[in-house]
Order: structure tokens, then C-alpha cells, then sequence
């Protein structure tokens, strides 16, 4: 049986990441784009020349021609600018737009059968771009932010209570910014509520603090990571998490992940791509999830969607 093809529009440091992880896993053979010239073809032999040690067979091409793309099953979209200190994923917007309609552009030319995930920030507004241009059903044209954002939320849980991660669940909705919606009711360890844990910790004032604190954290976290790099942005846990997607797309595993999904009446949503969780199989989005959010809970998503609504309203798609 022939591997599947997958295109990585994009050859910084999130699509060398993901094109290691996608041939050290077999997924498929890999195609690099950029538009830089050589440097898709440089990393994609690098990582090739890898196979032998790394155990892999997978092919890996890299290309300056958007027509290179032809055929591909799947498309991951990392193309743009990085933020630097200081930026917010909105500020991004008008550069990243442009950079969008011309991938959209060559995606619906030459793949018109693949599915897409867009990882591009500002991505709530990415994604609806690349499913305006592209005409795609809102089923193959999925964003990637609640994974990672979920992960970090689960990964400082795991810190704060000197658990192993394996054992946290966490889940996070709203847009991919500022004001993204850690769900606290639901974060567990091993099904036992993490506020639990923290109040057996800490007692019930304190326990309130410390999560508040891992709130913000989680809010923030793309940032707390520009901060430090300074010459950029996240690309080991973006290229993880969409990882998780694509495997989860390719082996049909039907796992309800939280991404950014086109909304169609769901959560009170309609029109606007914002991240819930979502059943993920062969067929892309295969099921929103809609919960019943508690009168705080779903304050603080409306607030989120606004921002969203407002982002996307201001380039009048």
C-alpha cells in the first residue's frame, strides 16, 4: 500500500520539527515547502539522512513550487511570521493574511482533495481564511491550538502537584489568544478533580490562588516562550501536538481532541472557527462535542468568541 503524502507549507523551525517526528514515526512521505530558496530541499535531506540510524523508511522532498504539493492526503500549514517579544498572535494578522491567501491559493489548485491543518497564527483567523479561499468542506480544514494549549495547561498541572503528566487531563476552548479558556471543572488526575488535590494540598485559599496562577500561565504561554527565545516562538510543542492530530486523522482513531472547528450553531457559535473539543478521525472533524458550560464557563468562552468574531469581521472575508 502506497504511503500517504503529506505537505508541510512552511520550513521553519515548526515544519523541520514536524517532518522529523512525521518520518521517525512512518506516517508518510514528506514534502517540504518554502519559499526560501534551498532551504526545504536542505532540511528535508538532512532529516533524510537520518533514516539509516533513526530506523525510518520514509521519503522526504523539499521544493520552492507550490505545484510540488500535488496529490498530497494531507496539508499542514505552518507558513508566516513568528511573533517576537512583545507581539501578541494578533499582531500578526496583517502579514500572515497575505501569506494565507496565496497557500490557500496553491492548496486548492493542486490539493484539492487533501485535508488541512493550519498551526499559522494568528490561527482562528488563518484557518478561516484558508477554508474561505480554499472552499473546502469545514470537515478537512481544521486549526491546531486546543492540543497545545490543553498540553501546556495538563504539563503545569503536572509541575504544581509533582504528578506524573500521563495522568492529567485538561482541556482548554476559545480562540488561540489571550483570553482562551482553560476549563478548570474538568482538569483530573486520573479522574480525580484537580482542585481536589490542591485544596488536600494547600487548603481551599491558597488552592484557588495557585490555579488562578495556572490559568494565567496557560493564557500565556506562547508568550512566556517568545520572551525567552527572543528570536521566536514555540516549535518543538506546536510540531507534538499536531502529531497527535495527524495520527489520530490517519489511523481513524476517533479521538475527541479539542481544535479550532468550524461552528455551525454549536455552542450559541455560528460562522466562526473557535476551538472545542471535536471527535477526530479519517474524516477530519467528525463531531463536535458541545458541553454544558456553567454560567461562568460560558462568560468567559463568549468573551473569547467575541475577540475571535472581531479578528475576523475586521478583514471582511
Amino acid at each position: 500500500m502506497a504511503r500517504k503524502k503529506i505537505a508541510l507549507i512552511g520550513s521553519g523551525n515548526i515544519g523541520g520539527v514536524l517532518a522529523q517526528l512525521l518520518a521517525v514515526r512512518e506516517l508518510g512521505d514528506i514534502l517540504l515547502f518554502d519559499i526560501l530558496e534551498g532551504l526545504p530541499l536542505g532540511k528535508s535531506l538532512d532529516i533524510l539522512e537520518t533514516s539509516s540510524v533513526a530506523g525510518f523508511d520514509a521519503d522526504l522532498q523539499g521544493t520552492n513550487d507550490y505545484a510540488d504539493i500535488k496529490g498530497a492526503d494531507l496539508v499542514v500549514v505552518s507558513a508566516g511570521l513568528a511573533r517576537k517579544p512583545g507581539m501578541s498572535r494578533d499582531d500578526l494578522i496583517t502579514t500572515n493574511s497575505k501569506v494565507m491567501h496565496a497557500v490557500a491559493t496553491a492548496i486548492r489548485e493542486y490539493a484539492p482533495d487533501a485535508l488541512v491543518i493550519v498551526i499559522s497564527n494568528p490561527l482562528d483567523v488563518m484557518v478561516t481564511i484558508c477554508q474561505k479561499i480554499t472552499g473546502f468542506p469545514k470537515q478537512r480544514v481544521i486549526g491546531m491550538a486546543g492540543v497545545l494549549d490543553s498540553s501546556r495547561f495538563a504539563t503545569f498541572i503536572a509541575l504544581e502537584l509533582n504528578v506524573s503528566v500521563k495522568d492529567v487531563r485538561a482541556l482548554v476552548l476559545g480562540g488561540h489568544g489571550d483570553d482562551m479558556v482553560p476549563l478548570i471543572r474538568f482538569a483530573n488526575v486520573s479522574g480525580i478533580p484537580v482542585m481536589e488535590l490542591l485544596e488536600k494540598k494547600y487548603g481551599t485559599a491558597r488552592a484557588e490562588e495557585v490555579m488562578a496562577s495556572l490559568v494565567t500561565r496557560t493564557r500565556h504561554a506562547g508568550g512566556e516562550i517568545v520572551g525567552l527565545l527572543k528570536t521566536g516562538s514555540a516549535f518543538y510543542s506546536p510540531a507534538a501536538s499536531v502529531i497527535t492530530m495527524i495520527e489520530a486523522i490517519f489511523k481513524d482513531q476517533k479521538r475527541v481532541l479539542p481544535v479550532c472547528a468550524l461552528l455551525e450553531g454549536e455552542y450559541g457559535v455560528d460562522g466562526y472557527y473557535v476551538g472545542v473539543p471535536c471527535v477526530i478521525g479519517a474524516n477530519g472533524v467528525e463531531q463536535v462535542i458541545e458541553l454544558a458550560l456553567t454560567s461562568e464557563e460560558r462568560a468567559m468562552f463568549d468573551e473569547s468568541v467575541s475577540h475571535v468574531k472581531d479578528l475576523v469581521d475586521s478583514l471582511n472575508l
